[in-house]
């Protein structure tokens, strides 16, 4: 099969089509041959060296795909040959073929091509898992989504508002702010020219935000931590702003807040599976009703994953981008 492959760790210039074996399918796993694959940004920190795969998982970039399943492991009832699914990979999405665990697959959503379902997996499973499993947004509850105009944002944003909640976000732009908007956000904070914590104050009438989901990291840390509302939690799950942080935890201790976070990808799949029961049965009808959609922003054709990567890192897009490999469904 072909597959894009790293010469070496560096810019995306290192990245390239070559060809090896097809994987074969273990037991309680489909092979799913790849009509479509997302772009994410621990793809770009894998290219450049800084975040491994997994002992046990594919050394090949990609963690969401959506394809055709062509061949089942042993023990894999749930599903059948034919079945046209997106997935929440191990890693080796940039590739004809990938091999799954059955229950990080899910059934397209009627009305989506394979483009739009590959860009489904990696941020819903993400936002579930941050936002509801871990810090249990309710309806009623005021939600506050850092980098509202990324994959993760744009997800964020809409499930967030579906479940009834009060949403916020704060993006680079006036026209990712506008985005935001549209996607459902009561309040949008230009952050390169207003305080997001006065804005959101003020919008909330001094109450705060009951949970927040941080991609930023650095400066943002305290900030979120002195903008929540008593017992809020706040939720880290990338740092593009560095790791390394002071904060004042007396905010923790007087308002009673949880700080938390979470990687999706070293979960075991049993946590995977459960993440998928709950999209299946709550937000999949979202999406087939037309409530929640998947913003797709660009698509690259699968030689071009070069161009893809340098996309993602300049910032200038709205949502998710996605390679098509085939155009076999």
């Amino acid at each position: 099969m072909r597959y894009i492959d790293k010469t070496e760790s560096g810019g995306p210039e290192v990245l390239m089509v070559t060809e090896g074996p097809q994987p074969a399918p273990g037991p309680g796993e489909v092979l799913i041959r790849v009509a479509a694959a997302g772009i994410n940004r621990p793809d770009l920190m894998q290219r450049q060296g800084t975040y491994p795969p997994p002992p046990d998982a594919s050394p090949i970039l990609g963690l969401e795909v959506a394809g055709q399943i062509v061949a089942l492991g042993k023990d894999t009832a749930a599903w059948k040959l034919g079945d046209a699914v997106c997935a929440l990979t191990n890693g080796g999405g940039y590739a004809e073929y990938v091999s799954v665990p059955q229950g990080q697959c899910l059934p397209v959503p009627a009305g989506l091509d394979m483009e739009a379902a590959a860009a489904l997996p990696e941020t819903f499973f993400t936002v579930w898992s941050n936002v509801f499993d871990r810090a249990g947004l309710k309806r009623g509850e005021r939600f506050l989504v850092h980098g509202g105009s990324s994959g993760i944002g744009t997800t964020a944003i809409q499930m967030a508002k579906s479940m009834g909640a009060w949403v916020a976000a704060t993006a680079g732009t006036p026209e990712k702010c506008r985005a935001c908007e549209k996607l459902g956000a009561d309040l949008s904070v230009l952050y390169t020219q207003k305080d997001f914590v006065r804005e959101i104050r003020t919008a909330t009438k001094g109450y705060g935000v009951d949970v927040i989901l941080d991609m930023v990291g650095g400066g943002y840390v305290g900030r979120n931590l002195d903008l929540a509302a008593r017992d809020g939690r706040v939720v880290s799950i990338a740092f593009l702003k560095g790791a390394m942080v002071e904060i004042d935890l007396s905010h923790v201790l007087f308002k009673r807040l949880v700080l938390t976070g979470s990687a999706l990808r070293p979960m075991p799949k049993e946590a995977k599976a459960a993440i998928a029961v709950n999209l299946k049965t709550k937000i999949w009808p979202l999406i087939e009703s037309r409530k929640i959609r998947p913003i797709v922003f660009a698509v690259f054709p699968f030689s071009e994953a070069a161009e893809a990567h340098r996309l993602m890192e300049s910032g200038q897009h709205i949502g998710k981008i996605v390679l098509r490999v085939s155009d076999f469904v």
